[in-house]
């Protein structure tokens, strides 16, 4: 496909393109209680094309850009069609001008996963099987799971030269917990990993029985007031999202961020744990075919990196690199099970917990967690909590315990100091 898109962009005079072609198959299985209810298989070939228009406006020279998604079940009729629409589009982007990554012909990329030394169907067994293996109790089991497998071969060439090419593997999928006693309740988690992760899997389903058991038992909300918080799991992961997030060249360009490298990340009078973090690649090229390696984010609170496309990094003055998707945060200094031995409250689930990369503040409604009182621990469900990193970044202590998942490493659970809550009215604010 990559050679007759070639073709119609050289016939339309179209110099300067970006192709990314991506040909994917899975095996996909969905379950109802453990039971197999469908199992399919999907193979599809598609291509992204953009295409950059150089123009001048209000003697300002300009390069607009503009996508055209296209599938080889297209005629040529029809992929020149959507070519020719994108190039209008093209003159209405009125972007500075910038230059192109370039490149040249590279060897395609296999990369090092225990997934490519199995065909898509065994892998999907030996993941089943994982996610069945804890799956016991008949009070709280999963009654429905989606489990897929998935093998995509990525080529990226454009008009500088860049040819580039690799294979990756990816497992993901969902399930929903249920408990019926006392009172019937769901939790829904989502797993993804680049790995025959099974362990990992098998802690996440068994960790989710755990907590939709304890939740079916919970009968009240915390009282509204201020507590140690602790975060586990995923939580933790989008916690840290903020740090990628400000680090992004775009928030940095467009004002939204003030991050600046060789400066704190992590603010000042860091009484806690300082944050190392790394940007790790989920894939060896950037979608512009750049090579994606390794780069340390913060070192000691500190930034090290900004990521970015071409174009913002062209108008910033630094290196294109690419836009990271994937952490890794350095562990801690405390264990999983003393930071739940102090008085407080461990939130496990929320049925939405988010980090607003602009304001620094963090939210989510409680689903379960458990309160420390320093004498007896129970679960609750209900109530909210509501914070800001920028203070709270001041005194974070990270677990020894680690996790990790396609978008994350690093430690499983973070502590969080004087975070308020929303819950129970008392006569007078707890404080813990």
């Amino acid at each position: 496909m990559i050679d007759l898109i070639k073709e119609i962009l050289k016939e339309k005079g179209i110099q300067h393109y970006l192709i990314r072609e991506t040909e994917k198959e899975s095996a996909e299985l969905f379950f109802l209680r453990r039971d197999l209810d469908l199992r399919r298989k999907t193979k599809v070939r598609l291509a992204e094309v953009t295409v950059y228009r150089d123009f001048e406006k209000d003697g300002t020279m300009c390069r607009g850009s503009a996508n055209a998604n296209v599938s080889a079940s297209m005629t040529r009729k029809e992929l020149e069609a959507r070519i020719q629409n994108a190039w209008f589009a093209a003159s209405f982007v009125p972007n500075p001008a910038y230059p192109l990554p370039k490149g040249t012909a590279q060897e395609r990329i296999r990369t090092d996963s225990d997934l490519a030394q199995h065909s898509l169907e065994e892998s999907a067994a030996i993941m089943t099987e994982a996610l069945f293996a804890n799956d016991r109790d008949a009070n709280a089991f999963l009654n429905s799971a989606e489990l897929f497998v998935s093998r995509k071969t990525v080529s990226i060439v454009n008009s500088e030269g860049i040819c580039v090419s690799y294979t990756t593997d990816q497992v993901t999928g969902e399930f929903v917990a249920q408990c019926k006693e006392p009172q019937d309740v769901e939790t829904y988690e989502s797993f993804s990993y680049d790995n025959l992760a099974c362990d990992d899997l098998k802690k996440k389903v068994r960790d989710t029985l755990v907590l939709t058991r304890d939740r079916a038992r919970a009968q009240s909300a915390p009282l509204a007031g201020t507590y140690d918080i602790v975060l586990s799991g995923d939580s933790v992961r989008e916690l840290m999202s903020y740090y990628r997030n400000r680090s992004l060249a775009s928030s940095i360009y467009h004002g939204y961020s003030s991050f600046q490298k060789g400066a704190s990340a992590q603010g000042d009078e860091i009484r806690g744990e300082k944050i190392d973090a790394w940007l790790v690649p989920n894939d060896p090229y950037s979608t512009e075919g750049i090579p994606m390696v390794r780069r340390p984010l913060m070192q000691g609170g500190i930034l090290q990196t900004i990521h970015g496309d071409c174009r913002i990094a062209s108008y910033l003055g630094m290196e294109p690199t690419g836009i990271y998707e994937k952490m890794e945060v350095a562990c801690g200094s405390m264990s999983f099970a003393d930071m739940k031995q102090q008085k407080g409250l461990h939130v496990v689930n929320f049925s939405d917990f988010q980090m607003d990369p602009f304001s620094g503040h963090f939210m989510g409604e409680i689903r379960l967690a458990y309160y420390n009182d320093g004498i007896k621990t129970v679960p609750v469900t209900g109530g909210s909590i509501n914070g800001s990193l920028l203070e709270a970044q001041k005194e974070l202590t990270f677990s020894f315990e680690r996790q990790t998942n396609r978008r994350f490493e690093g430690p499983y659970a973070v502590l969080l100091r004087d975070i308020r809550v929303a819950g129970e009215e008392s006569e007078t604010n707890q404080s813990v």
